[in-house]
Order: structure tokens, then C-alpha cells, then sequence
């Protein structure tokens, strides 16, 4: 271990209290923030900041309690988590946004702790595997957006033809948005399985795979740096790849139903902490030129300061339905999209006051721009959010 960074050592697996986790990643974030210039001007992600972030702890957020990691649950582990991902983005937001994906998607597996007859010697071997994994150092993502789809996962077009070995399938099919490629040691995605007609969740090892199609999966579009400029959300095209089924097979919608909203909050928590840094930079200029400020402007700050203050308190309220259980995915969906439509403004408006130069690339009020627009697009997307807002 470096620095003030405290853990234990079990096995050699490092192994943290919640509170230890969230210490560490202050003190990350507080690094990654004083070299924030250069970061912002990054295309891409660097293997030695999540290096740092294992040793943090964080990948113990996506490992329960009794496997050796913090999580207790839904009610208990969504905000500590969030708080880590709120930190995080003061310091880097891409890097934030990656390490979000990571026990979003490990959630499916945490938050379904057995299942029925005859699957669950399958499903806890399972799960038992993957935490494992996790506790050695394996960071997950996901790769499960297929263009045209709008974000509904429902509509894949992606199949999967069984394999040689029980559990084993063959990926075929487009993927994008797939966040952290090239760091991720696994990532899950969805796909038509052989003889059926409702698309299932499939575990796909993306360690030392080339890119090139020689293994399966070809590199088709490389992430262009716009909005999360360095999240690495490569498109790939799969043929004939091979990938592992999740051993409750048939199940993906009880389980995204278990899951219960922790993607969305996890997402927005990363939005917020970039809205927050936002504000307090440019609360240092305004507080400078207090004086020199024009109506228009003065007006503009006001409503940036409301706004900033109506986002801690949507985000409050989320992080209380998920500790109450009280519809606490609804509650996510409606803070993530109330957020977003808030984030934005906030940008919009601190870009306003502070002026032209906002549009520089030295400026860091335009990259945190394009940074809150991810939200609204990240799952579910905008158009997809509404249909479960109005459906209620």
C-alpha cells in the first residue's frame, strides 16, 4: 500500500471497510483534481489510475459483505457507494463514469443472492466465481447498447448460439458505448440465445483480447472524445465470441428488477459531483467581480445557485427512497432525469456568467458541459425515462 491508504491483507487480496473505501477515494480524487488540466485534455484512460482506485478499494463495491467486499445492500451500500462516485468525479468524471459501471453491473449478481430449483448450485458457483475475480483485481463493465437500439435493451438484435461446453454461447452481433474498454476485465451484454425468443444476459472475458477480429471482436468505431471525453466507449462488432450465460438462465428481467435502480443512481451521483465542482470553481470567479457583474449575469448566478441546491436535494431524496425501500427505482429514474435537465442548465448558465472564454479548451467550464449531458443519455436514456415516469 502507498501513501495514507489503510487496508487489510487477506490471502493477498485487499480487503476494506466501507468508511476505509470512501477515506481512500477522497484522497484519490483530491490528487486526480490537482491535475486537472492535463486530464481534461485526455482521449483516453490511463491503466495506472485504476491500479490506484484497486488499491483504493473501490472494486470491493462490487463484491457483498460475506465474499470479503462492503456490499450489504440496496437500502444500505446505495448511498456509500454513490457518495464514492460523487467524490470520484470532482477529481476525473470519465474515470468516475467507468468506475460507476462497475458494481452496476456486479448488482445483478449481489443484489439475487439464491436462486430457484435447479439453478441455484449453478447460481452460487457463479457468484462465487465472479466476487472472487473482483477480489484479485478484475474491474466489469458493460457493452450492451447496439446501435439504432435507443437504449432499450429489449430490442437487441445481437444472438447467441450455444457452445460446446454447458453455459457457453457464441456472440454475434454490434455493440457501443462500451465504457472502460481496454481496462475492464469482463463486461456483460445482452443477446438472443439459440431457440428462444427473449434476449438474456451473457459475461464476456475482455482480457488480452485483440481488437482486430483474429479473436472474435473488431474494433468498428473508436470513441471520439465527445461528452465523457476519455470513457473509452469503443464500438465493437462481435462474430462468433465466446461468452458465458448468467446460470440463472431466462431470468434477465427479475434480475434487472432486483438490481433496482442502483445504475441510475450511481450514474447520476457522478453528474452531481461534476455540478458541484462546477459551481464551487466558478463561485471563486463570481465572488472576484461580485461588483462588476451585469444585471443579466447576476440574474443568470442566482439561478445557478438555485438549481445546484434543487439538484442536492433530488439527489437527497433519491439516496432516501433506496434507503427506505420506498419505490426506490421510480424514485432513481425521476432524480436521474430531473438531474440531468438541472445539470445542464447549471452549465449553461455558470458558461453565461463567466463569459466567451468558457469555449476554450483551457477553460474547464466546457469540458464539465459536455460532461452533464452524458446523463440524460445513459440508462435509460431520455425518451425511455419518460415512458417510465408517465407509465406510473
Amino acid at each position: 500500500m502507498t501513501g495514507a491508504l489503510r487496508a487489510r491483507v487477506l490471502g493477498g487480496d485487499i480487503t476494506m471497510d466501507a468508511a476505509t473505501v470512501f477515506e481512500n477515494i477522497q484522497q484519490t480524487a483530491a490528487q486526480f483534481a490537482s491535475q486537472r488540466r492535463e486530464r481534461q485534455e485526455r482521449r483516453g484512460l490511463v491503466a495506472a489510475d485504476f491500479a490506484q482506485l484497486r488499491e483504493a478499494g473501490f472494486l470491493l463495491t462490487g463484491v457483498p459483505v460475506d465474499q470479503g467486499g462492503i456490499w450489504e445492500s440496496l437500502g444500505g451500500s446505495t448511498r456509500p457507494i454513490c457518495e464514492m462516485l460523487r467524490t470520484l468525479a470532482h477529481g476525473d468524471s470519465s474515470v468516475a463514469l467507468v468506475c460507476a459501471m462497475h458494481p452496476v453491473v456486479l448488482n445483478f449478481w449481489m443484489a439475487t443472492a439464491q436462486s430457484p430449483p435447479p439453478y441455484q448450485t449453478a447460481w452460487e458457483e457463479q457468484r462465487r466465481s465472479i466476487f472472487r475475480k473482483v477480489c484479485e483485481g478484475a474491474w466489469w463493465g458493460t457493452i450492451a447498447s447496439e446501435p439504432g437500439g435507443a437504449g432499450d435493451l429489449s430490442k437487441t438484435k445481437a444472438t447467441a448460439r450455444r457452445g460446446s461446453s454447458d453455459g457457453t454461447y457464441m456472440l454475434t452481433g454490434q455493440k457501443n458505448f462500451g465504457s472502460g474498454s481496454g481496462i475492464t476485465s469482463y463486461m456483460v451484454t445482452v443477446a438472443v440465445p439459440e431457440e428462444e425468443a427473449a434476449p438474456d444476459m451473457f459475461a464476456l472475458d475482455m482480457r488480452e483480447v485483440p481488437w482486430d477480429g483474429s479473436a472474435g471482436v473488431t474494433l468498428t468505431a473508436e470513441w471520439d472524445g465527445h461528452g465523457m471525453a476519455a470513457t473509452q466507449s469503443h464500438t465493437m462488432t462481435f462474430k462468433e465470441f465466446p461468452v458465458t450465460r448468467v446460470a440463472w438462465p431466462g431470468q434477465f428481467p427479475l434480475l434487472a428488477e432486483a438490481a433496482g435502480g442502483l445504475g441510475q443512481c450511481c450514474f447520476t451521483a457522478v453528474i452531481v459531483g461534476v455540478a458541484e465542482v462546477a459551481l464551487e470553481t466558478a463561485r471563486e470567479q463570481v465572488v472576484r467581480r461580485r461588483e462588476e457583474l451585469r444585471a443579466y449575469e447576476r440574474v443568470e448566478w442566482a439561478k445557478a445557485e438555485l438549481e445546484g441546491w434543487l439538484i442536492h436535494q433530488a439527489y437527497e431524496g433519491m439516496l432516501r427512497a433506496m434507503e427506505e425501500g420506498r419505490d426506490g427505482p421510480f424514485h432513481a429514474v425521476q432524480a436521474k432525469t430531473a438531474i440531468a435537465e438541472l445539470a445542464e442548465s447549471v452549465l449553461g448558465r455558470i458558461c453565461r456568467v463567466i463569459g466567451g472564454g468558457t469555449f476554450s479548451r483551457s477553460s474547464p467550464f466546457g469540458y464539465w458541459h459536455e460532461d452533464v449531458r452524458a446523463l440524460g443519455f445513459l440508462r435509460p436514456p431520455w425518451g425511455l425515462s419518460y415512458d417510465r415516469l408517465f407509465a406510473v
